[in-house]
């Protein structure tokens, strides 16, 4: 049977770099499953593989979509299967995974709910009343037609709150109702590699990486983003908290730190989702050696 090897962790956890190594190790293309490098406009704020990295391995879903363009986990889920199926099975028996959304894995894995892809109109709508209203007038809509999905969605990601209400407003049902979370079953195996380093090895590279993205020009490319700030693409750490800057709400510092600091949060979050799954075998980003025959006798006992 063919085989997915899927190399995930949280944001800074070192993953480009060892999924490099295995890639070449077992020859295969890497299936990029980070919901922000897809889109072009944003390589340095969402550490997108460099072009030279990505001549060393070719990539798939790196800088393929606009920022305008309408993504989500579903269609995400049904481009990778088709690569799977079409462009690398075909051709050869392992292919390779790897990023940190955990909706965009978990979509890939075990499949996700069948949700309604939403009208225009409607995206439309909601899209303007998030610009005019603000997140709270969403959030108190959302509490009347889905009190169940209210209590547990991010209230700080209007992103997902603005999904959960198009649903609503679509189809007259809770976006609850939709999410029925059954596993689907996959025409391939997969093996599931966790990176994780300490926490406080985790924070510091985190901030490192924020420095090195300002000195790399994010400052311009958020400002180059701009026009297309309301977009879903952009309601991202590293992006919202340098627009509040331009709007003059911070200094240039104050952003700085809070995109340290959101980032720091949304690493915490990852790793609350990721460690729910047991079926990840987890290891130090240094330990590379020790992933490769891992995933060596993995395969092997597979063949067998």
């Amino acid at each position: 049977m063919n085989t997915l090897v899927v190399i995930l962790g949280p944001t800074a956890v070192g993953k480009t770099a060892l999924s490099l190594q295995v890639a070449r190790h077992l020859q295969t293309p890497i299936l990029n499953a980070d919901s922000r490098q897809i889109y072009a406009e944003m390589p340095i704020g969402t550490a997108a593989p460099t072009p030279q990295e990505q001549q060393l391995v070719r990539h798939y879903f790196v800088g393929t979509k606009h920022v305008g363009d309408y993504l989500n986990a579903s269609i995400y889920e049904q481009e990778a299967l088709k690569t799977l199926k079409q462009d690398i099975f075909p051709h050869q028996s392992v292919a390779l995974l790897s990023g940190g959304s955990m909706m965009y894995i978990d979509a890939v894995c075990q499949g996700i709910d069948d949700i309604p892809t939403v009208r225009d109109d409607i995206r439309t709508q909601l899209k303007q009343r998030l610009q005019d209203e603000g997140l709270e007038s969403l959030l108190r809509q959302l509490q009347l037609l889905d009190p169940e999905h209210y209590n547990i969605v991010d209230h700080h990601n209007p992103r997902r709150v603005v999904h959960a209400l198009e649903i609503c407003l679509q189809t007259g049902k809770t976006y609850t109702s939709f999410r029925t979370r059954t596993p689907q079953p996959r025409p391939f195996r997969i093996l599931k590699i966790g990176l994780n380093r300490p926490r406080e090895e985790l924070y510091d590279r985190i901030n490192r990486r924020v420095e090195s993205m300002i000195d790399q020009g994010l400052i311009d490319e958020a400002r180059s983003l701009l026009p297309y700030r309301q977009e879903n693409a952009l309601q991202t750490v590293g992006y919202r908290e340098l627009f509040d800057h331009f709007d003059g709400l911070t200094t240039l510092q104050e952003a700085i730190e809070k995109i340290q600091s959101n980032t720091r949060r949304y690493m915490r979050k990852q790793l609350t989702w990721f460690k729910r799954d047991e079926s990840i075998h987890w290891f130090h980003p240094d330990q590379a050696d020790d992933v490769l025959r891992f995933i060596d006798t993995q395969l092997q006992d597979n063949n067998n």
